[in-house]
């Protein structure tokens, strides 16, 4: 019997990162983004230290039931006041640095989970 590797659905997948730069499907973005399955969303947030409540609730509009939220080279935890958007929607909230999100990311979209990748590139 022979194995082959399945080809890549029609989900957005993030095929290359680093600490300020991010591919999903070979395309560099070097700006906050959001990634999801089926659309790529270009975050308003700049960085960590400027997140607010209106990016949390920016992010719980989006329909998903998990945010991998990337603080960029390092993990770093917001308030819970920021975040309360989602905890009030019932949004599970994972943080970790980028590199973390998006190989977490690629895991969630292909068991087809509706997850969206939060990513702070600066």
């Amino acid at each position: 019997m022979k194995l082959h590797a399945a080809l890549p659905g029609a989900a957005n997948t993030i095929t290359g990162y680093g600490d300020d730069y991010v591919a999903v499907n070979g395309a560099r973005h070097e700006t906050s983004v959001v990634v999801m399955a089926e659309r790529l969303v270009q975050w308003p947030a700049r960085d960590f230290d400027s997140l607010s409540i209106a990016d949390f609730a920016f992010l719980k509009e989006l329909d998903a039931e998990i945010v991998v939220l990337g603080t960029g080279p390092r993990q770093r935890f917001p308030h819970p006041r920021l975040t309360a958007p989602l905890a009030n929607a019932r949004v599970g909230l994972e943080v970790m640095d980028v590199r973390a999100a998006c190989r977490t990311y690629n895991i969630l979209v292909a068991e087809a989970r509706k997850v969206a990748a939060a990513l702070l590139l600066k």
